[in-house]
């Protein structure tokens, strides 16, 4: 999933150029909603009715957060954009902690900061704090809120449903986004076309499905740790398609990033060491 979202950095950059943000972002989810409701409306018709509002709730929060998100980059520089953005791995196990009352081992927080600083090493030259950098910050609250709730909330029988619920509310809220110029417009040609529909169904359904299957059966804040190989994709994709050059601070810091993700997923469950079965240790995370 992760590799998906750091292939879509050029695309982003060329058609955002083109077209308005909020728009792209419409048009985008406008099109994963409807596929994913073509494939999946009787999952969703098997949803309760707390699933379905919990479904709503996480697609108000997912779409908030990519509104403020974009309205971010607008002001700053897209280094320290995918930064802040990724600071969702320091907000996860915080929000984890706080609100579900989990107990965090060491190497958790061990992890976290190894990711930061490579995150930090990847992205960074410099760092003004200004209206951009705190609009991102709150998006990367809101998206470590929404990997918290995500994993928490998410059942396995229900993926298919859940992801549709959410893809269609932040289409709509999107949608919104656009109330004030009347709309959104539609991609200016064919080339902007074939991005925004792989944006939409690879990126966007595809990518919201895979989440939501895969935090069915993953701790959040080793789900969080893992998203931050994001932006080691990215400069991956920059790099071998010629738009950017492999530098030290790229390896270093996508070397602690891989790093991170690595040392939580080899910690020992503790159930699995008492002779529990996994799914049983899962939880004790």
């Amino acid at each position: 999933m992760t590799a998906v979202w750091g292939s879509t950095f050029v695309l982003i950059k060329d058609v955002v150029g083109r077209m308005p943000v909020a728009d792209f972002l419409a048009v985008r989810f406008i099109v994963a909603a409807f596929a994913m409701f073509v494939l999946f409306h009787r999952h969703v018709m098997r949803l309760d009715r707390r699933q379905l509002l919990r479904g709503i709730v996480l697609g108000v929060i997912y779409g908030t957060g990519q509104l403020l998100q974009t309205w971010g980059l607008a002001m700053i520089s897209p280094s320290v954009s995918g930064f802040v953005t990724g600071m969702y791995v320091v907000f996860t196990p915080i929000l984890a902690t706080v609100l579900l009352r989990q107990r965090m081992p060491a190497v958790i927080w061990l992890a976290v900061g190894m990711a930061t600083l490579g995150l930090g090493l990847l992205s960074l030259n410099g760092l003004s704090v200004d209206e951009g950098v705190w609009l991102t910050l709150l998006s990367a609250l809101l998206y470590g809120l929404h990997i918290v709730a995500l994993g928490h909330w998410t059942r396995a029988e229900e993926v298919f449903g859940l992801s549709a619920v959410q893809m269609a509310v932040i289409a709509l809220v999107c949608l919104l986004a656009t109330a004030g110029h009347g709309g959104p417009t539609l991609p200016p040609d064919r080339s902007a076309w074939m991005a925004v529909l792989y944006m939409a169904l690879i990126a966007g359904a595809g990518a919201m499905l895979m989440q939501t299957w895969a935090q069915a059966h993953l701790p959040a804040t080793r789900a969080a740790i893992v998203m931050t190989t994001e932006p080691v994709f990215a400069a991956g994709f920059a790099v071998a398609l010629g738009s950017d050059v492999l530098t030290w601070r790229m390896l270093v810091g996508g070397g602690l990033v891989l790093a991170a993700m690595y040392l939580v997923e080899l910690i020992p469950r503790r159930g699995v060491a008492d002779g529990q079965p996994a799914e049983a240790a899962h939880h004790e995370v």
